[in-house]
């Protein structure tokens, strides 16, 4: 059995696993963390579940949280400036964020997929503030950043380029190799999720093939992205080995070690010991 995984993205509060699980996230979660899964970074997209992930983060000693406001869900805010001052409260101190095993500040980001969520139309200038915002204030709190970048690769990492001092990782990297090569010289990390399992994604290995080992993580993105051959089912920590292996025929190495490389990147990254 492969041991020492780190799941270095996902979304534990999300209703899907009460809906879907007998026990919901806590009888996965009781499960994995006793076999391969070591560490797992559970990601808040706005300040509610961000808190929610504090919360679950406090029943696993392996589980740790990250806060932040997500590019769809800074849409459904009237109040962008509350929002972020409710964040920064949360967020705290570092005194606060050791207590809280708070380690990175995200997921934030840029989302250009959907024209619209629901009634409400996609804001790109909105989107670009709640950005901007949170990279200067992981700047004024030296933390690492969490950044979902969905068919705005342009404009994320122009955003990038204007926050220089701020390092991080770019989760479920779907960028080109030339992008990838160029965040790596800045001092970026690169995570992959399923998608480096699917039968279609022969551009997503060719990347992940281009950058280099200390640079690169691994995700499930949960309850999303479920690798091949678990596609549209609940994705959980637990499948993360599926993408383990694609991970190692890439690397032509054993699974093992790719499971050991893997975490250390995201232990350095996030500080955790």
């Amino acid at each position: 059995m492969i041991q020492h995984i780190f799941d270095s993205h996902a979304h534990y509060f999300d209703g899907r696993f009460l809906k879907e699980t007998e026990g919901g996230a806590d009888a996965i979660l009781r499960e994995v963390m006793a076999s391969s899964v070591e560490f797992i970074l559970n990601v808040g997209t706005n300040c509610q579940n961000s808190r929610a992930a504090i919360d679950q983060a406090a029943q696993y000693s392996g589980m740790y949280a990250a806060a932040g406001i997500h590019p769809e869900d800074c849409h459904f805010l009237p109040d962008a400036d509350a929002a972020l001052e409710e964040l920064c409260r949360l967020l705290g101190t570092a005194e606060t964020r050791k207590r809280d095993k708070l380690v990175a500040l995200g997921e934030i980001g840029l989302d250009y997929h959907w024209e619209s969520y629901g009634e409400t139309p996609m804001d790109k200038k909105k989107q670009a503030y709640f950005f901007d915002a949170q990279m200067r204030l992981a700047r004024e709190l030296d933390l690492p950043v969490i950044i979902h970048d969905r068919e705005a690769h342009g404009d994320c990492f122009e955003t990038v380029l204007r926050h220089p001092q701020v390092r991080g990782v770019f989760h479920s990297y779907s960028g080109s190799a030339e992008m990838a090569r160029e965040l790596v010289r800045r001092g970026w990390y690169l995570s992959f999720s399923g998608t480096l399992t699917f039968k279609n994604a022969d551009r997503v290995r060719e990347v992940a093939a281009s950058v280099p080992r200390e640079r690169l993580l691994i995700e499930t993105d949960a309850p999303y992205l479920a690798p091949h051959p678990m596609r549209g089912k609940l994705n959980h920590s637990g499948l993360l080995v599926y993408t383990l292996e694609a991970l190692a025929k890439i690397w032509g190495c054993e699974v093992q070690e790719a499971a050991d490389v893997t975490s250390a990147n995201a232990k350095k990254l996030f500080c955790i010991d």
